[in-house]
């Protein structure tokens, strides 16, 4: 965004609001030095009561969802959730005009869906929430695997602290990776996670520690400077390699091969934040062929290269040794 002016950003509670989610885009994006003006806003101007045992007092009505750029819904308690929506609610999100780019977390997916905003688009919610999801909306594209989806104009998120991957992803796409990083910073968060990486869905513990792959993780761990292979990591699990790649899957929430790239980058990363280490160095350390194995790893992943990501965060006096 080229515009010097702050972007403006609604973000519209409902009653049985989340109080953490209802104030991550106000955290988060107001960590932006400035680029984002936050409103928080009900549908009749009116206190909204939350699930924890109070209300908050939003100092707008729906009047501001006229004249937003962006629109967020804050999630609300499930049990709540409406398939039809109140009067009211209706009207408010009629007010949005026509482009505005409109954004949810978690559970007001659903607030999105039953509003007729998500028809045919790819979402996603709370894995939670998911088959409840499929029920009421089965002409919707859900995929509870993931952490948010990015569809242009249309943005959804998982549970709770997906909220604030899809806060830093907003400022990451309007001004860049280094303001987004920066603002992780100051909010203590991690700064980059990738918004097809798996949420933390619960999934059963087998019977027989046998049956899983933690072993195999725990000793490719020990490796990644090692060119492994899937064959190989299958043989140390004693499994068949359908066998491995399934239940690899089933525990990780990624394949093999992605999952071994992610543990890479992020040995990677941190030696870049706390080492002085050349990227070649840094590149043969972590497993990947080449520097510019890494280069094209990093950027498809954070949208910065190596050097990039070392200015951003390793310490003044670290790089100047470097």
């Amino acid at each position: 965004m080229s515009s010097s002016q702050p972007h403006r950003v609604a973000v519209l509670a409902l009653d049985g609001a989340y109080p953490f989610e209802l104030g991550i885009p106000a955290r988060i994006l107001g960590a932006a030095d400035g680029h984002y003006e936050i409103v928080l806003a009900s549908v009749d101007g009116r206190p909204v009561a939350t699930n924890a045992g109070f209300s908050v007092t939003p100092q707008h009505g729906p009047d501001v969802l006229e004249w937003a750029e962006s629109v967020i819904v804050a999630p609300v308690d499930p049990l709540r959730l409406t398939r039809e929506l109140p009067e009211e609610v209706s009207a408010a999100l009629a007010r949005i005009k026509p482009g505005t780019r409109i954004a949810s977390i978690c559970t007001g997916g659903f607030v999105l869906a039953a509003a007729g905003l998500l028809d045919g688009r790819p979402v996603t919610t709370h894995w939670e929430c998911a088959p409840l999801f499929r029920k009421w909306f089965p002409h919707i594209r859900l995929d509870e695997d993931v952490l948010f989806v990015d569809d242009g104009d249309l943005l959804t998120s998982a549970g709770a602290a997906s909220g604030v991957d899809l806060c830093l992803h907003l400022i990451r796409t309007d001004h860049g990776a280094e303001l987004a990083n920066r603002a992780a910073r100051r909010c203590v968060v991690p700064p980059f996670r990738d918004g097809g990486q798996a949420q933390y869905i619960e999934r059963p513990v087998p019977d027989d520690p046998g049956t899983s792959t933690s072993a195999t993780r725990q000793w490719a761990l020990q490796r990644l400077d090692e060119p492994l292979a899937l064959p190989e990591m299958a043989q140390h699990a004693h499994m068949s390699l359908r066998t491995f790649a399934r239940r690899f899957r089933d525990e990780t929430g990624l394949p093999p091969r992605q999952w071994l790239i992610k543990q890479r980058l992020d040995r990677a990363r941190h030696l870049l934040e706390s080492s002085g280490l050349t990227v070649d160095q840094i590149a043969a350390d972590v497993g990947f062929a080449t520097a510019a194995s890494l280069r094209q790893h990093l950027s498809a992943e954070l949208g910065v290269s190596p050097l990039a990501y070392r200015r951003t965060f390793q310490a003044a006096d670290a790089r100047r040794s470097a």
